[in-house]
């Protein structure tokens, strides 16, 4: 065996690495965050985190002991500027504040960010307060999102589901019932914005439609998460 000589290259300074902690049963943020961020220097480094098949406040709550682990599961050798946390619904259970803590037992990282808080940034810089909501999910896991958002000076008076709790159907429900329903709640003369909730839910292609059908702003849960992720990565 011959020992050959090889040098380093040295990691690009501007472009500290994003993290983000995605749900084991999440099929559609990734897709969706591979083309939000192609062509981007900032590489982008993704970690499981074990996740119910079905969606239940319960479920939610049973993150949050996991997500030390899973952060810890990224890759350590350099500090990450944001690392994002893929669930707007647990965030919501868990807390935003408390989901940082977890996070940075275990991954050294500046910043902490997920939908939830995402929306709320997204808001405050487009200047609407008033939404209508639209979520995949059964009431008891839309109750504590609704208030979440309104404990952050966001209300969603307005408000329709699909009444889905398994992921697997959430993932597959079709673009075109996002943007009718969307369009529905949205045409609501009290509101001035809509937001697309769940990171399972395919919402990047609806988006542009929706938002030619009312005439007003349309948020997700992946386009807010991936707008403050880009945000905060180029925050001093």
């Amino acid at each position: 065996m011959t020992y050959v000589p090889y040098t380093l290259d040295e990691d690009d300074p501007q472009a500290p690495p994003l993290g983000l902690i995605v749900l084991q049963v999440d099929e559609t943020i990734e897709p969706e965050f591979s083309t939000i961020f192609s062509g981007r220097k900032s590489p982008l480094y993704v970690t499981r985190i074990p996740s119910g098949i079905e969606v239940t406040p319960e479920s939610l709550a049973e993150m949050e002991e996991a997500l030390p682990a899973a952060a810890g599961l990224l890759p350590s050798a350099r500090p990450f500027r944001v690392v994002g946390y893929g669930c707007t619904s647990a965030s919501s259970v868990i807390g935003s504040k408390r989901v940082e803590e977890l996070v940075k037992q275990s991954c050294n990282t500046k910043e902490v960010t997920n939908p939830l808080r995402a929306a709320t940034a997204c808001a405050a810089d487009l200047g609407v307060s008033r939404f209508a909501l639209l979520s995949p999910y059964v009431e008891e896991v839309n109750a504590p999102l609704r208030a979440a958002f309104s404990e952050n000076g966001i209300t969603m008076d307005v408000f329709g589901t699909f009444g889905q709790a398994e992921e697997a159907k959430v993932a597959r429900i079709s673009v075109q019932s996002v943007i009718e329903a969307a369009t529905k709640l949205g045409s609501d003369p009290s509101v001035e914005a809509v937001f697309l909730s769940c990171t399972n839910l395919r919402t990047m292609e609806a988006i542009p439609e929706i938002r030619k059908r009312i005439g007003k702003p349309v948020l997700s849960s992946n386009q807010s998460l991936a707008w403050h992720m880009g945000r905060l990565n180029l925050a001093d």
